[in-house]
């Protein structure tokens, strides 16, 4: 283990160059304490890494130096092999540069690692379309996947909710998230989000990509649905559920699922209370109605209230509707 992580150390430094020691140590989820015993060891055994003072400062390897790698091992493989599941490669139109890679590190390997290298792709399939939904169209995805690859600005129309408008920006990530691709990207200084298939047009433009300073699209993309989720259940509701509404609130969202962790289902024939996050009195309604009878609004009064009346309107038109096949029959 203390092997892989000074081998790491090296790596590190040679494909991102300087870093502050916090940020090394966070990317190997040590100590900074832990960070520079291991620094020490590897200039130790000759490793040419430097130390600069000061803000801008940090571990650097000196200039020219590069890791020299012995080979991999058959865990390793296997995760090379995983990164490279067929789908979204294809769908970025590099379906054939990753065969073609596989291929490469298959004759590289020993006999005896290639049979576990191949069970990857024989035992795993990833499907990342939810259920019941059809993918969406994507006949611009190769050409931003190409802007964003050669770090070059990218001009798109783009069909938002209130309007589509051509608009230049600077291209920084993609995100697959539940089947739906997501352009990350800075325009007008500031980091926007925007659905692939939403774009109607795209053209990549001579000019480089400006990227903001120390940019990590993991982290900006987990903290943007983390605020993305918070702005999206602003209220709050209190309802009542047997075992089986229980089970089916969890399945509604993440936030809701939070919410619901420590509270235990019911025995047979009996409700239990609880408190999940909701969007909207409008947006709730409809979703209670749905899971009603086994969930029950409790407060506030004004969902209770809207539920209440979707379902008098149901029953309503349900009522005239079976009335009138009735009279037909």
């Amino acid at each position: 283990m203390r092997a892989s992580r000074l081998l790491s150390i090296q790596m590190l430094l040679e494909t991102r160059g300087r870093m502050a020691a916090p940020e090394l140590a966070q990317a190997l989820e040590v100590s900074v304490r832990t960070l520079y015993r291991d620094i020490d060891e590897l200039t130790a055994a000759g490793v040419p890494v430097y130390a600069e003072r000061g803000r801008a400062g940090g571990f650097q390897l000196l200039p020219g130096w590069k890791t020299t790698l012995t080979g991999l091992t058959s865990g390793e493989a296997e995760a090379v092999f995983l990164s490279g599941l067929a789908g979204p490669a294809a769908d970025l139109g590099l379906g054939a540069q990753v065969k073609s890679a596989q291929l490469k590190l298959l004759s590289a390997l020993p006999a005896q690692s290639r049979g576990q290298a191949n069970r990857i792709s024989s035992r795993l399939h990833l499907d990342p379309v939810e259920w019941y939904r059809e993918t969406d169209d994507l006949p611009h995805l190769a050409a931003v996947a190409a802007a964003v690859w050669e770090g070059r600005q990218l001009a798109i129309v783009y069909e938002s909710w209130t309007r589509t408008a051509r608009q230049v920006v600077h291209p920084l990530g993609l995100v697959l998230k539940g089947g739906v691709w997501y352009l990350v990207a800075a325009r007008e200084a500031k980091l926007r989000t925007f659905r692939v298939s939403n774009v109607r047009a795209a053209e990549m433009l001579e000019a480089s990509c400006v990227r903001p300073r120390r940019f990590d699209l993991a982290r900006h993309w987990a903290e943007s649905v983390r605020q993305f989720e918070a702005q999206l259940n602003t209220a709050e509701a209190t309802v009542s559920a047997t075992a089986r509404g229980l089970a089916e609130l969890r399945q509604l969202n993440s936030a809701v699922g939070k919410a619901l962790r420590a509270v235990s289902a019911p025995p047979k024939g009996e409700r239990v209370q609880a408190r999940i996050p909701i969007e909207s009195i409008a947006q709730a309604a409809g979703v209670m109605l749905r899971l009603a009878p086994e969930v029950e609004v409790l407060r506030p009064a004004e969902l209770r209230r809207a539920v209440l009346e979707r379902a008098r309107g149901a029953a309503v038109m349900y009522a005239h509707v079976d009335s009138g096949a009735h009279r037909s029959s």
